[in-house]
């Protein structure tokens, strides 16, 4: 009985899977059919589309052959067809105003570096650190507003320059008055004016003498802005170092006479430092220190 239910079933399974060889042979089959017919009918549909496209060349005019433009008003025009004429940005030839856009989204990543570099952003925050350091405040004011102060102290000096740039570069600029490139120029002038002003002749000597090119010392055409920018940065950190140094002398005198002082007490365990601070502080609101600091080292400027 075993032998014969095995058998039975051997051959149940048999038959099944004949049936589906079957099936997967005729769905196959059907297939093939199709995509000759589908093939058959996208070739003849490709032949009389390429058969109208060569009668609508053949019928075509164009307003002028390829590459034959010759002027700057043919270029802006996409010679197309017959009666279609694409111009673009009102036929001026400019940037159109989502690349601009794209462009100033480009040079925010550059702005740091440039208020850092070509602006008096530098020579004020360093002199406000050393002003600090002298108080020996620690975090007092804290970075945030030394950074805040040094902001809007560089705008307040820059805004001549700044207004020039606008006035003289992007409104006509965006009046469409002059070129992106001779825009750029008028822009830059204002900018190595005020730089060229701020440098020590020492300094420019230095890095013309290290590209070997000649000057006069006197000049600001002769000085290319590849050498200005790093002499007016190196000018910037020794002006403001020097600031800082005469601040810190009377706040060491104090430090001094306090160290004195509790030398000649015996207290010799005690840090100067905790007792001067105070004193520092005294001295520095009696003497309206912020107003000197700011207002002379903005007056360096001038």
């Amino acid at each position: 009985m075993k032998n014969k239910s095995r058998t039975y079933n051997v051959g149940h399974e048999l038959r099944k899977i004949v049936y589906m060889l079957c099936m997967v042979v005729t769905i196959f089959l059907a297939d093939v059919v199709v995509v000759n017919a589908t093939t058959t009918e996208d070739d003849a549909a490709a032949a009389e589309r390429i058969l109208d496209n060569q009668q609508e060349d053949e019928e075509r005019t164009n307003i002028r052959e390829p590459g034959s433009d010759q002027t700057g008003d043919e270029l802006k025009k996409l010679n197309i067809a017959n009666s279609l004429t694409i111009e673009y940005d009102n036929g001026n030839g400019e940037l159109s105003g989502t690349l601009r856009i794209l462009l100033i989204l480009t040079a925010l990543a550059v702005v740091p570096i440039l208020l850092v570099t070509i602006t008096s952003f530098t020579r004020i925050l360093i002199v406000l650190h050393f002003t600090r350091q002298a108080l020996n405040t620690q975090t007092a004011p804290p970075n945030q507003v030394l950074i805040a102060i040094s902001l809007f102290l560089t705008f307040f000096i820059m805004q001549p320059v700044i207004a020039k740039v606008y006035t003289e570069a992007i409104v006509p600029y965006d009046a469409g008055e002059i070129g992106f490139e001779e825009a750029f120029e008028i822009a830059v002038d204002p900018m190595r004016a005020f730089m060229f002003e701020q440098t020590q002749v020492k300094d420019i000597d230095a890095f013309m003498q290290i590209s070997n090119t000649a000057w006069d010392g006197e000049s600001l055409n002769q000085v290319s802005t590849s050498v200005l920018i790093p002499a007016f940065i190196i000018s910037e950190l020794r002006t403001a170092f020097i600031i800082g140094f005469l601040i810190y002398v009377p706040f060491i005198v104090i430090d001094m006479v306090v160290a004195s002082v509790l030398m000649s007490m015996g207290m010799m365990m005690l840090p100067p430092t905790t007792i001067s601070m105070p004193f520092k502080i005294l001295l520095f609101v009696l003497a309206d220190g912020w107003n000197l600091v700011i207002v002379y080292l903005v007056r360096t400027f001038y």
